[in-house]
């Protein structure tokens, strides 16, 4: 899917045809599509095409007539029936007279501009517009990150109360999409030092001031997702030490119910012997089942006021 915008006088409008000074979004477009935009402004469809690779790793690529950048970005997914985020490729091409982003999927970093979001951009400032595109990335990194602080914050609340298994694979999912962010932000802060030195295309003041603010925010970025992880690691740990406190507590008292009724069993295991009764004591009494009895449970009585007294039961 092709889409074309331009701003005049800070107003975005969407455009049928291409002109100069325009926007180009792709959006997991066909390979009719690619070799289409490819041909017109003389781009390796390769290159074009690259951010749809999802293994494709952060880099700037500088050719003939035109410059590649590849950014990871951060995104939804469902992943093991959970609502995630990972990261996926984003690509953005400059050449001489347009802006070309390529992506596999709709993501809220474009939308923020083509939402009309974010008023204060032109597409015609090419360099200035890719810095916002990465400044807006780097935003959308942190306010996913807190998000996931919060999920963490709330598991771990429910730690004194029904704490199941399911929380484990939620902290597990977390952890993971920290993993990704990670190493996408270090691979983007690679990009952000190469754009530092970047002078192929004229970059105005405000641009490189810009351009600051995007490292800064992501070397937040990246201090967030650490310190989040190594939070998360110690839920972790937690979590896994209090289930496993409850699972003993559980079997402690499994076994002290279980010596309680072993009482009464032996007791009446032995009286159910097949031998002479004439030996048994209490047997010639009428009242000998029931003192029996009454004897077996004050033995039970007793051995759960030990066991009590223990913190067995």
């Amino acid at each position: 899917m092709i889409h074309i915008y331009k701003t005049d006088n800070k107003i975005l409008r969407i455009l049928d045809q291409y002109e100069e000074g325009a926007w180009l979004q792709l959006t997991n477009p066909s390979l009719e599509e690619s070799q289409q935009v490819a041909d017109q402004f003389n781009i390796d469809i390769l290159d074009l095409r690259t951010a749809l690779d999802d293994e494709e790793s952060s880099r700037v690529s500088i050719e003939d007539g035109y410059t590649l950048i590849l950014v990871d970005i951060p995104s939804r997914e469902i992943r093991n029936e959970r609502d995630v985020y990972t990261t996926i490729p984003l690509g953005v091409l400059l050449t001489e007279n347009a802006i070309i982003t390529v992506c596999a999927e709709e993501n809220a970093v474009l939308n923020h501009f083509t939402q009309h979001m974010l008023k204060d951009f032109s597409t015609k400032k090419k360099m200035r517009f890719l810095y916002q595109i990465l400044y807006r990335c780097c935003m959308y990194y942190q306010s996913y990150l807190r998000i996931i602080d919060h999920k963490r914050t709330e598991i771990e609340e429910n730690i004194n109360r029904d704490t199941e298994d399911s929380d484990l694979i939620d902290l597990h999912e977390l952890e993971s999409t920290l993993v990704y962010f990670a190493t996408s932000l270090r691979k983007n802060g690679v990009v952000l030092n190469r754009l530092t030195r970047y002078e192929k295309i004229k970059q105005y003041p405000e641009d490189k001031e810009l351009l600051e603010d995007v490292i800064v925010e992501n070397t937040q970025a990246i201090e967030m997702t650490q310190i989040y992880r190594d939070i998360i690691s110690g839920t972790k740990e937690l979590l896994s030490t209090v289930i496993n406190n409850r699972l003993n507590n559980v079997m402690k008292y499994l076994a002290s119910i279980t010596i309680v009724m072993a009482i009464p069993t032996i007791i009446s295991g032995l009286y159910g012997m097949n031998v002479s009764s004439k030996g048994m004591p209490l047997s010639g009494s009428v009242y000998g089942f029931g003192i029996i009895c009454l004897l077996t449970l004050m033995v039970c009585i007793v051995t759960i006021f030990i066991l009590r007294k223990k913190n067995m039961l």
